[in-house]
């Protein structure tokens, strides 16, 4: 096969990284794929081709140049900084890893499109936010801590490399929290936990976008043309005291000025990796608009927020002491089962 779209993913070796690597690979519109990581990757990955290199390393351009990578998907934006050793080295993997990576995107002339997985994240959290952020809509509060501020700045990198070189096809897709039984998420540690811990008198309305749902958006946007900026998440909300409810796990409510001090503890004892935009993300939550995703991407996702959690529990085991039976005899916490808002 000589025709077909030739890609290059960065993250390779991580697991929703691994899972497009194979969904490109079962499509006959896609000639050639080029994975770069520090690590190997784990997943049984038949034609992409492994390079092992850091994105500041000059190798990633001769890469795009000898293989004649027509599209780059940036996948390797670490989220929690305990993963990354610490926020000045996550910083520097993101957002410099980044900056490289744009720079030999500009110069390399076979590259024609760039597909970016950022975050709703870089819409912040603020108790003045807007029901819903359409991609139009700026923060009230930009984000000043973390991945939601790398993944900002990310952004903006990108769009600068789109002015400087017109015609190159930029795609950016903002994906609410993933879940899903093979890719690991903030909120799996967090479901882990005992008991699960909230900020007195907040309860924050949240959407999920369902792992399969992301590889499917992402293996479109990649063989695709999309270009602008796609909110991606599933149909519906959920309240943070719903998803403990579903879980059967029970809340431990903590006063705002000691959440800051838990998170410490649990990010030192390895229980938990709640850094600080994470925190404003549990008190005040955030919902954003799918509409451009379902009427310009053309895509509908498969899995509500509330099916994509809902399979998040089961498929990880994750049922807590508060079983469905206890539930109906009276045992319940937060809302009731009035369900979902679907603002």
């Amino acid at each position: 096969m000589t025709d077909g779209r030739r890609v290059l993913i960065t993250g390779v070796a991580g697991q929703l990284q691994g899972l497009v690597a194979q969904a490109l690979e079962a499509r006959d519109d896609v000639a050639h794929i080029v994975g770069v990581d520090v690590r190997e990757p784990p997943e049984d990955l038949d034609r992409t081709r492994f390079v092992r290199a850091d994105l500041r390393n000059p190798l990633v351009g001769h890469v795009l140049d000898e293989d004649g990578i027509d599209t780059v998907v940036h996948l390797s934006t670490t989220t929690a900084p305990g993963a990354a050793g610490g926020r000045l080295r996550m910083k520097e993997r993101n957002v410099i890893g980044a900056m490289q990576l744009f720079a030999v995107c500009q110069r390399a002339s076979s590259v024609q499109r760039v597909v970016l997985k950022s975050s709703t994240a870089v819409y912040g959290s603020d108790h003045t936010d807007p029901a819903s952020f359409d991609e139009q809509a700026t923060p009230t509060t930009p984000p000043r801590h973390g991945f939601a501020k790398d993944a900002a700045e990310i952004e903006g990198y990108l769009r600068s490399t789109g002015r400087q070189r017109p015609g190159l096809e930029l795609t950016i897709l903002r994906f609410a929290n993933l879940l899903g039984p093979r890719v690991d998420s903030s909120f799996l540690s967090l479901f882990s936990l005992p008991a699960v811990p909230t900020v007195l008198g907040f309860d924050p309305r949240l959407q999920f976008c369902h792992e399969d749902d992301a590889v499917a958006v992402l293996e479109l946007a990649a063989t695709g043309s999309h270009p602008g900026t796609y909110n991606v998440a599933g149909e519906g909300v959920l309240y943070l005291s719903q998803c403990i409810r579903l879980a059967g796990r029970v809340p431990a409510p903590v006063p705002g000025p000691f959440v800051s001090a838990l998170a410490d503890v649990a990010r030192r004892t390895g229980r938990a990796d709640l850094p600080a935009d994470q925190l404003r993300f549990l008190r005040y939550g955030r919902v954003v608009e799918l509409d451009r995703l379902h009427r310009e991407f053309g895509y509908e996702p498969r899995y509500s927020s509330r099916a994509a959690f809902e399979d998040f529990v089961e498929r990880r085991r994750l049922r807590g002491p508060v079983q469905p039976r206890m539930r109906r005899a009276g045992v319940s916490y937060g809302r009731p089962d009035a369900d979902v808002d679907r603002r």
